[in-house]
């Protein structure tokens, strides 16, 4: 009787035996493009995408910056603001006075976290094709579970520097060691009926603030 694993043995060798003279294979060409955004639309097209997913966008300058964070926070009534531990002063420097801001500390609590009304990142970067943002811990965006337990995220992305037109672009420029979130719109899912539900992993309002300028 012939086993399995025998069985195996001889189809492998009788492909062997086949291919034995065959030429070997042709190199793959890598010459095919890596985005299909003009250059001039990158910033454009993030927007639309993201507005696409739910995002709340919004376009300002460095200068402009800390005025529209402080309008969009007051909008919502925001009392209480996660932070995290290297984020600009100057992005919060027009709030009101009587703000909590809640430094992104390691024992914060979830309890904590769900308890404040909103929280302010940065990015490391954001993909238009996709309407992606990513997060990578870094100092100006603070550890994953600041930017998933509260209900209201604003990100900032600079479109100078931070924004690429595509995934295969993106890639080489992130650190895979990094704990990497990516985000694409609020947090969304829906049942067998299409029933949108948001909020169920993430904040249920995503606010992007793209600023054209780096100062600051």
């Amino acid at each position: 009787m012939t086993t399995p694993s025998g069985s195996r043995e001889r189809i492998l060798a009788r492909v062997r035996g086949a291919v034995a003279d065959a030429p070997a294979a042709p190199e793959a060409a890598r010459d095919y493009r890596v985005t299909h955004t003009p250059e001039d639309r990158i910033v454009d097209l993030l927007a639309e995408n993201l507005a696409d997913y739910r995002a709340i966008v919004h376009r300002t300058d460095s200068a402009g910056l800390p005025a529209l964070i402080a309008g969009i926070l007051a909008e919502r009534g925001a009392r209480a603001v996660v932070v995290p531990p290297l984020l600009p002063a100057a992005w919060l420097s027009a709030v009101a006075p009587d703000t909590i801001q809640l430094q992104d500390e390691p024992d914060t609590t979830a309890r904590e976290l769900d308890a404040v009304d909103s929280v302010v990142t940065g990015c490391a970067l954001a993909i238009a094709e996709t309407g992606t943002i990513v997060l990578d811990a870094g100092p100006d965006q603070g550890r994953r579970r600041i930017t998933l337990v509260p209900d209201h995220h604003i990100c900032v992305i600079r479109t100078g520097d931070q924004v690429v037109g595509s995934v295969p672009q993106a890639i080489p420029r992130l650190d895979p060691t990094r704990p990497l979130t990516w985000i694409s719109g609020p947090s969304a899912t829906s049942d067998i009926e299409l029933d949108r539900v948001e909020g169920v992993h993430g904040p249920r309002t995503l606010e992007v603030i793209l600023v054209t300028d780096t100062e600051g």
